[in-house]
């Protein structure tokens, strides 16, 4: 046996043991979220968590990483499911382990067919590699340049004709103040372009900004789609409404309420010190989009075709 496998082994095993031999302790179950009430607005039935991460300290962590959390897991989301009454999601790579993808695939199993995965890639992966990738349940690449890493920009256009044809998307994470400077690269892509964080607008004056402008020509031309998530990353007057960030939020749900996406961002990496209350959230960005067929377009429709969800 390997030796990080045995590792693996040894540390499930000892859990194992403990859950069985120990009281339960108030809290042990953290859902790393504020709060314990449950959103006022219903999700509609079938409605998709297009953006959450999983951390798992069973795999190892790729070298000179910057973002760490402590372990957020499977059965620790599902709590936040069950208060929130999203039943499917979308697990997506995190910086942390670079281009090891084996806690999200594993996680995948763990939640069988509901779910699908963001994996990240560089350019040595094999053709093989990504039918592997596909078969368990990934369907898009992930572009983290906010974050030194895996990926850079002149991996984008090749790796994107790679995947074009499994019928995957990329999605991007970088600076809103990088939009206009990337528009060229991103307009050309030969597969749909998913950015996160509601294109990570800067604050203040972000409904007046060029990363806006940039954010909606790209939308405009009918392939890039944005992630209404992770409010609190940008927002300068911070919750409970983020009332800087809701203008943007609007404007680009008003312009195409079909290529626009919903994310918890759980567990909230960036957020060390207070975590976000995820009821909250659900509330505030389902009151930004304000119509009920939006809310079914934003929450079910639209990443049920993007993920390729039964």
């Amino acid at each position: 046996m390997r030796t990080g496998t045995r590792r693996g082994f040894l540390q499930l095993a000892g859990a194992a043991l403990m859950s069985a031999t120990l009281p339960r302790l108030a809290g042990a179950e953290e859902t790393w979220s504020s709060g314990t009430q449950r959103p006022v607005f219903k999700l509609p039935e079938g409605a998709i968590d297009c953006h959450m991460h999983i951390y798992d300290d069973r795999f190892p962590i790729a070298p000179g990483t910057t973002l760490r959390p402590p372990n957020a897991t499977v059965s620790q989301y599902r709590l936040l499911q069950s208060r929130l009454g999203v039943k499917r999601n979308v697990v997506v790579t995190p910086s942390t382990y670079g281009t090891d993808n084996r806690c999200t695939l594993d996680a995948l199993r763990q939640f069988g067919d509901q779910a699908r995965g963001v994996a990240v890639i560089d350019s040595s992966v094999s053709d093989d590699e990504l039918q592997t990738l596909h078969r368990g349940g990934i369907r898009a690449i992930r572009f983290n340049l906010s974050y030194p890493g895996a990926t850079t920009l002149d991996m984008l256009a090749p790796l994107a004709a790679r995947i074009a044809n499994l019928g995957w998307h990329i999605e991007l994470v970088v600076q809103g103040a990088r939009l206009p400077e990337l528009e060229r690269y991103l307009a050309a892509l030969p597969c749909p372009l998913v950015i996160d964080h509601i294109a990570h607008v800067p604050q203040p004056g972000g409904l007046w900004s060029d990363a806006l402008r940039t954010a909606q020509r790209l939308v405009e031309k009918g392939n890039t789609w944005i992630t209404l998530s992770g409010p609190y990353v940008d927002s300068k007057t911070g919750a409970p409404a983020y009332e800087d960030v809701a203008p943007v939020a609007k404007a680009l749900i008003g312009m195409a309420p079909e290529r626009m996406l919903w994310g918890t961002d759980w567990p909230h990496p960036t957020e060390k010190t207070h975590k976000p209350d995820d009821a909250n959230l659900l509330d505030i960005i389902a009151g930004w989009i304000g119509r009920a067929d939006w809310q079914q377009r934003i929450f079910v429709d639209n990443p049920v075709k993007l993920y390729q969800f039964a």
